[in-house]
């Protein structure tokens, strides 16, 4: 329950309750318009994707979160470990990489600039936020061991070989 009701109230609200909304409010919602066909196919296939590698993504963090770091991804229920392992060893956010992801493939799919503007807003209080608030708490958190992830795994696009932590077979 706990699990479920940080995914429904934060990443669930910004990812398909937000894009809803915008799209319902400003008549985007069409899902029988169709550009001219081959495009219609590109945008579709494209967009799709992006969404399926969001919530990937989002589903992963998800269950690392609760296996390894004993939390959730909610702030007033955080890991009570630092989790490096899995995609948290290619990248420090993949939660803000895959909802990133899946808002890119919504405005792709439905072709809305409204939701590109969400996905730009959303991208940039994030942007804001992690650098001056999350990163902080987790270094006093954790302290080195999180310095030490910090200054090798990169905050937002994934590195191409997986960050072993220092004095682990695993990372």
């Amino acid at each position: 329950m706990r699990q479920f009701r940080a995914i429904v109230l934060l990443p669930g609200a910004v990812a398909l309750i937000v894009p809803a909304m915008i799209l319902w409010r400003t008549d985007s919602w069409n899902p029988f318009r169709f550009p001219s066909l081959p495009m219609s196919i590109v945008a579709h296939v494209a967009g799709l994707s992006l969404i399926v590698v969001g919530f990937v993504l989002w589903f992963g963090t998800v269950a690392l979160f609760s296996r390894v770091g004993k939390g959730t991804l909610a702030p007033w229920d955080p890991p009570k470990r630092l989790v490096v392992r899995g995609i948290y060893r290619y990248v420090r956010n993949p939660m803000i990489t895959g909802i990133c992801s899946v808002l890119a493939g919504e405005t792709v799919l439905f072709g809305s600039h409204w939701l590109g503007a969400w996905f730009v807003v959303f991208f940039a209080i994030n942007a804001v936020y992690i650098p001056l608030v999350e990163e902080p708490a987790l270094n006093r958190r954790f302290g080195e061991a999180y310095e030490s992830y910090r200054r090798n795994v990169p905050r937002w696009l994934p590195r191409l070989t997986p960050w072993e932590l220092p004095g682990s077979a695993e990372g």
